[in-house]
């Protein structure tokens, strides 16, 4: 998890992504944009599949708990 916050901060640093910036267009949206939304949906999925792998949390199985 760790990995992956170190990773997006560093694609979402400001010299990093003016390298998108130009005035190339993916279907009319600029690449710049269409950029941060790319890492953005990465890094969802990437936590997503982070979270699956992690063991289930005992007091949500009602196993153990204080009352």
């Amino acid at each position: 998890m760790l990995v992956l916050t170190i990773g997006g901060g560093l694609l979402f640093f400001p010299p990093l992504v003016l390298l998108f910036n130009h005035e190339l267009t993916v279907f009319g949206v600029p690449q710049i944009v269409v950029y941060l939304f790319a890492i953005w949906v990465l890094l969802i999925i990437g936590t997503a599949l982070l979270t699956r792998r992690l063991p289930r949390d005992a007091t949500q199985d009602g196993t153990e708990g204080d009352g």
